[in-house]
């Protein structure tokens, strides 16, 4: 053992240093490679937007020639030049671009004379379209315009008039940044004027932007992050306009470093284990046994449940020891987890024996309603999950009445209205008492929820056909039927074929009429004589409807 232990130290402390210097070196190779895999993203998309926009741009250029043909648009720049740019002469012509510009959808439109003076000019501010106030802006004839808070793309042609140049007509659309696959920032001379990158201002935009200086390619620091941003020197707007790229270089590598991460930690536990087996090589006969636990605590960690080990040929003391060590707190882990659920069960069964025994005429009406809605359950082809918050919910279902009088749930003359509202409120009295154990959150619909109608008439939130879960509308159903054919004080319990017509009665009204017909189908009010089903109710029931001394068709559970 002094051996193994030595040959442990030695070995575990060189590997897990070893380890170390390997995770910072591939992290930082890693870091390198998306650094130079975005680069390379962001040429490529500079490319293929540049190449889109010659496409455009010789698309636009011959639209252009064949708009700067148009006859009452020359007209309209003769008068024009002719007024010596008057204001009626300036009117008129900017009424003809409005008219052009709403029939070729283009958000700005400018003529200029052949020396380049801008002379009269559209642009879309909102849905209307305004003229240009030339005195304080004086557009390109090509590239980028900033009006108000959107940018322009421009492009013009030349007006003629046989051998003359009579000017030059210039069309705009807004600059449109969602064709770009990465968050962009629009510069002039440098200063950054609009950034589509989310969340983040831009004066922040600015204020990062001031390290890179004339750099193409430059990394921004932005609310904590690392941004590789590029400057799009393959497409030229013009007048001092260019548009930056960016990419979140710490959001690239962060889920490769998170992988990184837990597989080095990962890495580390493997460490520890192969320490341990270089401690024993003395004995080759350590490697096979130390593999088979390693595998099924694989298994395990894929179940959650600790596995039984089958007895080893080994012998390493120490290994044989292990697995029977991990036998036994498996064994007492899985005892303690079957005791767990049992008791758990046992404790609900309880709750509901507890408020059933209140009331000698509630004796047994938490089970019943809880065996009849698993029928219903079944019927319907419920999961095992959905059967079990069934079965336990429908046992809870009337567990708000521990916080209701006695002298109300047992009271055989009529409920005055006060003490009626005061019963209605124990699904909302259930649903308290049980929604601060997390354990209990499965069943909470069915407590809280088990007297709406299938109307919207019921309470206590008025839910309307299938806004009430369907564990509730089964328990709701399943009560009723219990309700209906159990004695009471004042009046035996219906037959089951009398309390069957009432239930199919109310059907699409207080019940849903799905659940009414699957608890038909089942049968299992219909599975003993009619002696033996009374001897099973000679308690009765609990008061389940909106009068605790009638149930008809009208006044079934509210």
């Amino acid at each position: 053992m002094r051996f193994a232990t030595r040959t442990f130290l030695l070995s575990f402390v060189p590997i897990s240093l070893l380890l170390l210097g390997c995770f910072w070196a591939v992290q930082i190779l890693v870091q390198r490679a998306v650094r130079d895999q975005l680069q390379a993203s962001l040429r490529q998309t500079h490319e293929s937007i540049a190449r889109m926009q010659l496409k455009n741009e010789a698309k636009d250029g011959r639209f252009l020639r064949i708009l700067g043909e148009n006859a009452t648009l020359k007209a309209g720049l003769q008068l024009l030049l002719a007024a010596h740019n008057s204001r009626d002469a300036r009117i008129t012509v900017e009424d003809q671009l409005r008219e052009m510009s709403e029939q070729l959808d283009f958000d700005l439109l400018m003529i200029s004379d052949p020396a380049g003076n801008p002379l009269a000019g559209v642009f879309r501010v909102a849905d209307q379209l305004a003229a240009i106030d030339f005195p304080r802006i004086h557009p390109p004839l090509r590239g980028l315009l900033t009006l108000g808070r959107s940018a322009y793309q421009i492009a013009s042609t030349s007006i003629d008039q046989g051998e003359e140049n009579l000017g030059t007509l210039s069309v705009g659309e807004r600059l449109d940044f969602s064709g770009f696959s990465t968050p962009v920032a629009l510069e002039h001379n440098g200063e950054p004027v609009e950034s589509t990158l989310p969340g983040i201002s831009l004066a922040e935009v600015q204020a990062g932007l001031k390290g890179c200086g004339k750099t193409a390619e430059c990394e921004v620091p932005l609310r904590g992050d690392t941004y590789l941003s590029a400057s799009m020197k393959s497409l030229s707007f013009g007048d001092g306009y260019s548009i930056r790229t960016f990419q979140n270089l710490d959001a690239a590598d962060r889920p490769v470093r998170n992988i990184l991460r837990t597989v080095f930690l990962l890495a580390g536990v493997g460490a520890l284990l192969a320490a341990v087996i270089l401690s024993a090589l003395s004995s080759r006969s350590i490697v096979e046994p130390i593999r088979a636990v390693v595998e099924r605590l694989r298994e395990s960690e894929k179940t959650g449940v600790l596995p039984e080990f089958r007895a080893l040929a080994t012998s390493i003391q120490e290994i044989g020891e292990l697995t029977e060590s991990f036998n036994h707190a498996g064994a007492a882990i899985r005892e303690g987890r079957r005791t767990l659920q049992h008791a758990y069960v046992e404790f609900v069964g309880s709750l509901a024996s507890a408020l059933d025994a209140r009331d000698p005429y509630t004796a047994g009406h938490s089970r019943r309603v809880s065996d009849y809605s698993l029928a219903i359950g079944r019927q319907l082809s419920l999961t095992s999950e959905q059967l079990d918050e069934l079965r336990i919910g429908a046992l809870l279902h009337d567990i708000g009445k521990i916080g209701i009088p006695d002298k109300i749930l047992q009271k055989v003359d009529a409920l005055t209205k006060e003490e009626f509202a005061l019963l209605r409120q124990h699904p909302t009295i259930g649903r308290r008492i049980l929604e601060g154990v997390k354990g209990f959150h499965p069943y909470l619909p069915v407590v809280e929820l088990h007297h709406e109608n299938w109307n919207g008439k019921g309470y206590p939130l008025g839910l309307e056909e299938d806004t009430t879960p369907l564990q509730a509308r089964i328990v709701k159903l399943a009560d009723a039927y219990d309700a209906m054919t159990s004695d009471r004080p004042y009046r035996p319990g219906m037959s089951d074929a009398e309390a069957v017509r009432r239930l199919e009665e109310a059907s699409g009204t207080e019940f849903d009429p799905v659940i009414v017909k699957a608890f038909v189908a089942t049968g299992v009010h219909a599975e003993q004589e009619p002696d033996e089903l009374r001897s099973l109710r000679t308690l009765g029931a609990a008061v389940e409807s909106d009068s605790p001394q009638t149930l008809t068709a009208k006044e079934l559970p509210k």
